[in-house]
């Protein structure tokens, strides 16, 4: 396999032969995507509204990047597209600019396919997680700011009323999770009648966490004569079999890495494994958050119960650390992702589920405190870095238990590192190799402790369900009093008034990790939930026993 020019791995991408793409009808084209904007075209080269294009520019984003520039041209002539570039490369601008140019407002003649009511939706971005829901409508929001197109978010984790009086007052663009679209849709408070144009993005990762029978759900109740945009970062079959059925003579845009051809590239990403030892690997990340030139850093761990207890063990060893994960409520994870991205907090401690999605800029590195379960998971993780043209720094610590994982993982990506160098927190190479001063503690001294923290960033009321008193120490740790906010309760702005199964997958009954495990449990008279009871294979109930530690 080729490396990269730091000496990191290429990881190979699934990709669709030539034959697959021509027996479903996919007209392909590839391209070089170097990693920067290209300086020589503007988005007004394009024909874009000149208030997006103004927008943009607003926010500082004049020059497209490669996927946007090959995406545009196509996009914007009403053609079907499947793009796929690696995250992290402005995916969002390639298919939000076309989507905002058809739509609409007060007073302009209709470009859609479908004309649509005044107020009734005429675009629609589908995607996986809820945090990708909000990441996306901002970037929508930006790019529509001067043009007063109205777009709503409409996912699981809140109350049903705001997204319903958002529809009622009038929307252009609605931006959701599968579940909470086919709820209201079901319910007639969203028509998607009107839809000419639709978005399926992260469609590989929709997939891979069951929401196909949504899709297609959502797909039958929007227009036959709609333009459709699927994204993707990989094509694996059941994406090429999606377009072959749901899309009119598509045209698969790939954006390659100029340095490989066949290629996912990681280029950037600087990869270092250690072998190390479960009870040393706090003090051991202690000194790695050290690091010369450390910035904002995301640390991935397997389970929720690990990732709330690192989070802690870090605030108290004096860093400024926010955890993510599926036991908190809606509003506890908007505010640890604010929080990030703000700066207040440089060390995010998340599980795989909860933080599938996530783009933030500027973050210098990675640490997989535990060993993901496959490459793909090892992938997405450490591509979290790396992105945009930055540079970054994967580091995964392997315990012993965890080794036949990593040997699985190296094998299967040829990253020749067949036997990781066992580390200690005291280890020299440890210094050597992240450029950590020599004088570096288990904590972090108190002259570098700047960050404001978590609780500088106040905690939304998002009308969740299920919520008991919205107690920070509740939302901080995502302990018990953070569980359950599916539906019943009180919420944290008083009583919850409508009940959600937010964003289960439908069909076969496979629970959802859109909604990262967030149980229903009752909160009792002093606010506290009671103890799950459970029943036993020969029906006694288990009333001790305690809740699963999934992501």
């Amino acid at each position: 396999m080729p490396r990269g020019p730091t000496g990191s791995t290429i990881v190979t991408q699934t990709q669709p032969s030539a034959a697959e793409l021509d027996s479903a009808g996919i007209t392909s084209i590839e391209a070089e995507a170097p990693a920067e904007p290209i300086s020589t075209q503007t988005f007004a080269d394009f024909g874009v509204h000149p208030d997006i294009v103004a927008a943009l520019a607003d926010k500082g984003i004049v020059h497209p990047f490669p996927i946007q520039a090959m995406t545009l041209p196509v996009a914007l002539s009403g053609h079907d597209i499947i793009g796929q570039a690696r995250t992290g490369t402005g995916k969002t601008l390639g298919f939000g600019v076309p989507l905002l140019a058809r739509v609409t407002v007060k007073g302009e003649t209709s470009k859609s396919p479908v004309p649509a009511p005044e107020g009734k939706p005429q675009a629609m971005v589908v995607v996986p997680t809820r945090e990708l829901a909000v990441q996306v409508a901002s970037d929508l929001e930006a790019a529509a700011k001067r043009r007063g197109i109205r777009i709503v978010q409409i996912y699981g984790g809140r109350a049903f009323e705001p997204q319903i009086e958002a529809l009622e007052r009038g929307v252009e663009v609605v931006v959701g999770t599968p579940g909470r679209l086919i709820d209201l849709a079901s319910r007639g408070h969203l028509d998607l009648s009107y839809v000419g144009g639709l978005v399926l993005d992260e469609a590989d990762e929709m997939l891979d966490l069951g929401f196909l029978p949504d899709v297609e759900k959502i797909l039958a109740m929007t227009p036959a004569a709609r333009q459709t945009m699927l994204f993707s970062a990989t094509m694996p079959g059941a994406v090429v079999a999606l377009a072959r059925r749901y899309m009119t003579q598509p045209t698969h845009i790939r954006a390659m890495q100029d340095d490989a051809s066949e290629a996912e590239t990681v280029a950037a990403i600087e990869q270092i494994v250690y072998r190390a030892h479960a009870m040393d690997k706090v003090e051991l990340l202690a000194r790695v958050l050290q690091a010369k030139d450390r910035g904002l850093t995301i640390i991935f761990s397997r389970t929720k119960r690990t990732a709330a207890k690192v989070s802690d063990e870090l605030n108290a060893r004096g860093f400024a650390a926010a955890p993510l994960h599926g036991d908190l409520g809606q509003g506890a994870r908007e505010q640890a992702l604010r929080a990030f991205r703000a700066g207040k907090v440089d060390v995010l401690v998340a599980t795989d589920v909860a933080a599938r999605g996530i783009d933030v800029e500027n973050v210098t590195h990675v640490v997989n405190y535990q060993c993901p379960e496959d490459e793909k998971t090892y992938v997405h993780r450490i591509g979290r870095t790396g992105r945009a043209g930055n540079t970054g720094i994967a580091i995964t610590l392997v315990d012993w238990d965890d080794l036949h994982r990593w040997t699985l993982i190296n094998k299967a990506l040829d990253l020749g590192i067949p036997d990781p160098q066992e580390t200690y927190s005291s280890s020299e190479h440890l210094f050597t190799d992240l450029d950590i001063p020599t004088n570096a503690t288990g904590k972090l001294p108190k002259s570098a402790r700047t960050r404001e923290g978590l609780g500088a960033e106040r905690v939304e009321d998002l009308g969740e369900t299920g919520r008991s008193g919205g107690e920070r120490s509740s939302e901080r740790s995502g302990g018990r009093g953070g569980r359950g906010n599916r539906s019943g309760g009180r919420g944290q702005g008083g009583r919850g008034t409508s009940r959600s199964n937010g964003d289960r997958p439908r069909g076969g009954g496979r629970p959802s990790r859109e909604s990262n495990g967030a149980d229903s449990s009752k909160a009792s008279g002093d606010g506290q939930p009671r103890r799950r009871r459970r029943r036993t294979r020969g029906g006694s109930g288990g009333a001790n026993t305690p809740p699963s530690d999934q992501n």
